[in-house]
């Protein structure tokens, strides 16, 4: 059942381009924070394993307590947007993560790492989740998607940019060129919290009936079910910053300076083709058919560059260029079929804890996702991938009855449009 609601102004051009100047004001905060995520990328590891001297295990360890915790912190932070108004708990929480930030500049041993990153990502993971139903709020009327769409390859220039700023730490490989890139990211935080507060107020829910459940989302079976299938799926973005580079150095010809090579493709057909490739997830429907399209995209990709295992160096190197040309076509067109799917099934007033919960199901991919990576692709070889493949097609084919299954159901829960 649909209920059909008035046409939505139209907030963005046939490019995706964002006319509406709340929007605008996002996607520029957006650029700025995520040109000070790419510089701190660049240099963390080699800051805190050289500069530092804490071991790159523990370093591992210290990121995997911040996933976690930034995992549990999104549903109840969702939530709290919700009934306190979400541009309001945004900026809050983006100037908080700054703040807890600035804890990397004076951290020297691996517990005080950990809880630096575990307060930081709380604070990040959750922001992120308000930011996701800022969006469904700001851009309704099926433009969500494309708005998101613009916004990744946004995210892409931007962590692109803040990269050759790290870059240049790098070059200069000295502590205040570290402690100096981890600063200007704190900055960016703030930043981008003042500038997100010239979005316009938002009305918060209106107050819980007696006997309501406070967190409905984990009572919403369907959609719970839909969240952990877009998570399985979304292991494949792993592939690019684990399984690649060592896939590249252990088991092919291929020189090394391939995965810089194969990140470029990545990151360039992000921000140039995201939009276009995202434009057919408009309505639940629709994009649970894209996410089950993406997933032979994928498993396409996947068996081309295990093919690529024992070639000579040239065969080794079009292999693995072409499967992450393939890959990336299967990322874009699935990225645009989990957006529709989660914002789509989401209740209009409820979308802080549902963006959370989705948001959550991401990061338990991001838990699970490196072993059984390492498992499949590296030490299996090339039928792991192939069986990692697999089991992405599995996720988005099931999607599709499971979001059918979930519209069925979205009246009890109050989403009469389900455009996406």
């Amino acid at each position: 059942m649909s209920v059909v609601q008035d046409a939505a102004p139209t907030r963005l051009t046939r490019r995706g381009i964002p006319v509406d100047p709340n929007l605008r004001t996002m996607a520029v905060a957006t650029l700025v924070n995520t040109a000070g995520n790419g510089a701190m990328m660049t240099t963390f590891a080699l800051y805190f394993t050289h500069a530092v001297g804490i071991p790159a295990t523990q370093v591992g360890l210290a990121l995997s307590v911040g996933a976690v915790a930034g995992m549990l912190g999104q549903v109840p932070l969702g939530h709290l947007a919700d009934t306190r108004g979400p541009r309001e708990v945004l900026c809050v929480l983006t100037a908080a993560a700054g703040v807890a930030s600035v804890g990397l500049l004076v951290t020297h041993n691996i517990w005080l790492l950990c809880a630096v990153l575990g307060v930081q990502a709380v604070f990040d993971r959750g922001a992120s989740a308000v930011r996701s139903g800022m969006i469904a709020r700001l851009a309704e009327g099926g433009q969500a998607v494309a708005f998101k769409a613009y916004l990744r390859a946004v995210t892409n220039v931007g962590i692109s940019f803040g990269a050759l700023l790290g870059g240049v730490a790098l070059a200069i490989d000295q502590t205040w060129a570290y402690l100096s890139v981890f600063a200007l990211d704190s900055v960016t935080f703030v930043a981008t919290a003042f500038a997100l507060r010239l979005l316009p107020h938002v009305e918060p829910a209106p107050a819980r009936e007696d006997g309501a459940p406070r967190m409905q989302v984990l009572r919403d079976t369907p959609y719970v079910v839909v969240s952990l299938l877009t998570g399985i799926f979304a292991i494949h973005f792993l592939v690019m910053e684990l399984a690649i580079p060592l896939w590249i150095a252990t088991r092919t010809s291929a020189p090394h300076s391939l995965v810089a090579v194969v990140l470029l493709v990545n990151t360039v057909s992000v921000a140039l083709f995201q939009v276009r490739l995202s434009r057919g997830a408009t309505a639940v429907t629709t994009s649970a058919r894209a996410l089950a399209i993406a997933g032979f995209w994928i498993l396409g990709g996947f068996a081309l560059i295990a093919a690529s295992q024992g070639r000579d160096v040239w065969l080794s190197v079009v292999l693995v260029v072409l499967g992450a040309g393939v890959h990336v076509v299967g990322e874009m067109v699935g990225s645009g079929g989990q957006w529709g799917i989660q914002m789509g099934l989401a209740p209009r007033d409820r979308q802080g804890q549902y963006q959370g919960f989705a948001g959550m199901s991401f990061s338990l991919s991001g838990i699970v996702g490196p072993p059984l990576i390492a498992l499949l692709c590296i030490e299996w070889g090339g039928p792991g991938w192939i069986v990692l493949g697999g089991l992405i097609v599995l996720a988005g084919l099931l999607a599709v009855p499971a979001s059918a299954w979930a519209l069925r159901t979205r009246e009890r829960y109050g989403v009469l449009d389900y455009s996406g």
